[in-house]
């Protein structure tokens, strides 16, 4: 025979909350040890054209969330404002609407707008097939110091001869918990 114990919060020695019950089964962890916050995940809302050869800043203008409000969508960096380890994604489709025009693509993830946390590479020769849009995404972790530090997402696309176009790009990341 099993005992069933009642509780809609526990809390620590200090009275903080560690856990709360809506009283419905819905349980809400309230330590900040235990979230996997600050997260964040965004979008771009519109195409956008980009320098051709040129790592840029991806234009994530439009937030699907942000537990924090960490992520600035005028200069697109998570800044996270808590130390820790962090989980990023990305992904973008870029190219033109012309047949054969991409000679490489690239995508990266930057701190602080100089170290490399992860890239990847597309490349292919200008003589063959070249593909008139393309795919990529990206994905790695990286330990933050807090407010300091921030992690942007970078695209980059070498056109044969055409103005490079971002379609479609998202970014998105969150803090790790047990590491």
């Amino acid at each position: 025979m099993g005992s069933i114990i009642k509780v809609n919060e526990y809390k620590d020695f200090n009275n903080n909350d560690i856990m709360t019950s809506d009283g419905a089964g819905v349980v809400t962890p309230n330590a900040t040890g235990i979230k996997m916050t600050p997260a964040f995940a965004g979008y771009n809302t519109g195409d956008y054209t980009m320098s051709d050869a040129t790592y840029t800043t991806s234009q994530i203008n439009t937030e699907f969330f942000d537990t924090d409000g960490a992520f600035d969508t005028s200069t697109y960096r998570f800044t996270p404002q808590t130390a820790g380890k962090y989980f990023f994604y990305g992904s973008f489709r870029g190219g033109h609407s012309d047949n054969n025009c991409i000679n490489n693509a690239r995508i990266r993830l930057r701190k602080n707008g100089s170290s490399t946390i992860a890239q990847t590479l597309y490349s292919s020769d200008v003589t063959s097939s070249n593909p008139k849009g393309y795919n990529m995404s990206i994905s790695g972790s990286i330990e933050l110091n807090g407010s300091s530090d921030y992690v942007t997402l970078e695209t980059y696309l070498d056109m044969v001869s055409q103005t490079p176009e971002v379609f479609d790009a998202y970014f998105g990341g969150y803090k790790i918990i047990g590491a």
